[in-house]
């Protein structure tokens, strides 16, 4: 029985994957491709790596699996963000789509985007 739970966590962790390389080859900009990325695919690791934990049933399988989900969900979103903001700051073209720009007062000509707001 808990091997049929694990393939089916492994199962749909994999279409969570799926769809986020669909969303990176169908979206876009480089904003949109970044958040299908960072969002379904770390959901979508995380869940194979927790079918397999449980089909495998060690305990040091375990807590490796569960720091390296930890890991993920810490690191998946700060990547995204960092990358993001340096797309924006050496101005890779935005979608046409894209109406609503909050960052450019932030970041204009006469105030550097690393410069601290004091």
């Amino acid at each position: 029985m808990i091997n049929l739970v694990a393939s089916i966590i492994i199962f749909v962790g994999s279409l969570f994957c799926l769809l986020a390389a669909i969303g990176v080859a169908r979206m876009p900009d480089i904003l949109l491709r970044m958040h299908a990325s960072t969002k379904a695919g770390t959901l979508g690791v995380s869940l194979v790596l927790l079918g397999t934990a449980l089909s495998l049933k060690s305990v040091g399988i375990w807590l490796e699996i569960v720091v390296t989900i930890i890991f993920l969900f810490i690191t998946g979103p700060i990547a995204a963000h960092v990358l993001a903001r340096a797309a924006y700051i050496i101005q890779v073209p935005l979608s046409p789509l894209t109406q609503i720009d909050e960052m450019r007062e932030h970041y204009t000509a006469k105030k550097p985007p690393l410069e601290d707001e004091q």
